[in-house]
């Protein structure tokens, strides 16, 4: 018997409005495949829907975004129809998500000479299953309904469903679910409309929709490249529809990392998409600050990687089991060792760009118990360097932003063994020393401990880091539990670049690596260099593309002076977000633009993603060369 294989996503039909989504195929339908369904609040509410008119399903011709949340999907009803070859007989299904629901409207239309009768038949099934169900390719067992007149109700533990059909009939379907039937006269050269909705409900759900205007302005005026621009417009209603508030506060919100999977907060994604968009606005940086700040660590406790002062890793309405991993998570992890100092990082940057003086004051408190973290946890041996490793046996084994369990391996192929220290950890770790120090300065603190300390993490880094081989010479990707450089040439050196941490010429190495082919696919950088053991372009972080990766890279070459070499990278991004229609999903395969003339998806990557849509506003700025205001 076969094994419950993880969803595939990649030609699927998303709409969402955070905490909601509906994944559907091209034409609407759902249930076919395992990832379809609509969700609130990581339960599938909705998982099979199929939509008949006169007893047969209609013939797609066009699936019709309307933005982030709201979908048409238009076929043709030839059963209906006349012999001629014109299609006179079509349907419209338009399909809008809102934060907390669903509705359909079916518009059928005709331009016959006379009327048409005929019945409309919607049938739905519910599995109530848990979103880490669905992505170990399970189900649950199905809902029961409970019809009253033209209205319906399922639930399951603290999630309750309620369907509405005016004018319905409501029957229940042999084996689980519900039918919706309406007879229906579609008059001569005229149009009739059904619909229905579903709300729903999560008792307990830990993050909720936002309703008011997005908090930041789009760039006013056109790059002069046409698909920048409709990269950035398609990432701004992306990311309207993933921002999110918890449902402990609503008051600050913040960006959804991304769906299906990661529909929730996440400190080292929303952290970084929020300091892409900084350009744009600071009340997005400024509520995620403070939204992570109410969850920073107070005490110490191994299960879940608490300690005082770190920074949160994601958080979830239950414990999260990821089968076949062994990985057991609790519904507040804080499992990453960059996550902190990135956190100060984006406070330093929001003040830098206008972040008003008095919420900065008040996030001070919360500085400083970031900055004495990386101090007396992040580097648990002393060595001046952070580095992790997971004492519980059941979280992540790997904590940067390359999390996955195979992500830190040498050339030959080898894993490596922790505790380790990633290269890009300690570039943030200097950054937020530094940074911090300036902040602490400028509202009449002393920052003088945190300069030294900084001093002596880039002495120790550069006495540490760097290798040499036939091509010059590069940094590690981490140092392993021996101390040793871990020889694989990566995307992570990309991060070290405009942090500080390097100087001009070490950053001139950096990018002459970044430019060679075999870490540059020509849609954006590998992941890992195709010189490694292990490189597969569909390895999740050991050969695939993520465009916030490239994003960074960027950034820092741009920052670092070397423009001509961002350039090039844009260039790259810009066609690949072309081929992906402007949505950039979470990675995509690592295969070269000179074998392939378009990206490879990878099939499983979330789409939209917080940092992978934030990132065309860092590379809109890049472009136009935005600096903050008090550089």
């Amino acid at each position: 018997m076969t094994s419950p294989l993880q969803p595939l996503l990649h030609d699927e039909t998303v709409v969402l409005r955070a905490p909601a989504q509906a994944w559907s195929a091209a034409d609407g339908a759902m249930g076919a495949k395992p990832i379809h369904g609509f969700y609130l609040s990581d339960v599938r509410i909705v998982s099979g829907l199929a939509t008949e008119v006169g007893g047969a399903r209609g013939e797609l011709i066009a699936t019709v975004p309307h933005g982030a949340s709201d979908v048409s999907f238009v076929s043709v009803l030839r059963e209906l129809d006349d012999a001629s070859a014109d299609p006179k007989v079509r349907s419209v299904t338009r399909r809008v998500v809102t934060a907390s629901g669903m509705t359909e409207t079916t518009t059928l239309a005709s331009t016959l000479t006379h009327d048409l009768v005929t019945e409309v038949r919607v049938r739905l099934a519910s599995d109530l299953a848990s979103m880490d169900t669905v992505k170990s390719g399970a189900r649950d067992d199905p809902a029961e309904f409970a019809i009253e007149g033209t209205t319906a109700r399922w639930s399951r533990g603290a999630v309750q469903a309620a369907l509405d059909a005016p004018a319905a009939r409501l029957s229940p379907v042999e084996g689980g679910g519900i039918e919706l039937s309406w007879a229906v006269v579609i008059p001569a050269k005229g149009e009739v409309a059904v619909g229905w909705s579903v709300i729903a409900s999560d008792w307990d759900a830990v993050v909720a929709g936002v309703t008011t205007p997005a908090p930041w302005t789009a760039p006013h005026a056109p790059s002069g490249d046409d698909r920048l621009d409709r990269w950035v417009g398609r990432a701004l209603d992306d990311l309207d529809a993933l921002r999110m508030t918890t449902t402990a506060d609503t008051s600050d919100e913040f960006l959804a990392a991304g769906a299906p999977w990661f529909f929730t907060l996440f400190g080292r994604d929303s952290l970084w998409a929020a300091r892409f968009l900084l350009p744009y606005g600071t009340s997005l940086a400024a509520s995620t600050l403070r939204v992570l700040a109410g969850m920073q660590g107070t005490t110490t406790v191994d299960d879940s990687a608490e300690q005082p002062g770190k920074i949160m890793h994601e958080l979830r309405r239950a414990t999260l089991v990821m089968p076949g991993e062994g990985v057991t998570l609790p519904p507040l992890y804080f499992g990453t060792v960059d996550a902190t100092a990135l956190w100060v990082c984006l406070l330093h940057d929001a003040w830098s760009w206008g972040m008003p003086r008095d919420e900065v004051q008040a996030l001070l408190p919360h500085l400083e118990a970031a900055l004495a973290w990386m101090r007396d946890f992040g580097d648990a041996d002393g060595d001046g360097l952070l580095e992790y490793v997971d004492t519980t046996g059941h979280g992540l084994s790997n904590q940067g932003w390359k999390d996955s369990g195979d992500s830190v391996q040498w050339r030959d192929g080898t894993l490596a063994e922790g505790p380790i220290a990633l290269c890009e950890v300690q570039a943030y770790a200097f950054e937020a020393a530094m940074h911090g120090a300036t902040l602490l300065e400028s509202f009449g603190r002393d920052g003088g401990e945190w300069r030294g300390w900084a001093e002596r993490l880039r002495t120790r880094f550069n006495e540490t880091f760097w290798i040499d081989d036939a091509d010059g010479s590069y940094p590690a990707i981490a140092l392993d539990a021996a101390k040793r450089p871990v020889d694989t040439v990566t995307s992570n050196i990309g991060h070290l670049l405009g942090t500080g941490l390097l100087d001009d010429r070490q950053s001139a190495l950096v990018a002459d690596r970044l430019a060679s082919p075999t870490l540059d696919s020509g849609f954006g950088l590998r992941t890992m260099s195709t010189e490694s053991a292990g490189y597969w372009p569909l390895s999740y972080h050991g050969g695939s593309v993520w465009t916030h990766d490239t994003a960074i890279a960027i950034q820092g070459l741009a920052r670092a002076g070397l423009r001509e070499r961002a350039d090039s990278l844009v260039e790259g991004l810009l066609a690949a977000a072309a081929a992906f229609d402007y949505r950039m999903p979470e990675l995509h395969s690592g295969d070269a633009a000179a074998v392939v003339s378009r990206p490879v998806p990878y099939p499983a990557a979330c789409r939209p993603q917080a940092w992978s849509a934030a990132a065309a506003l860092a590379v809109a700025a890049t472009v136009a060369g935005l600096q903050p205001p008090t550089e």
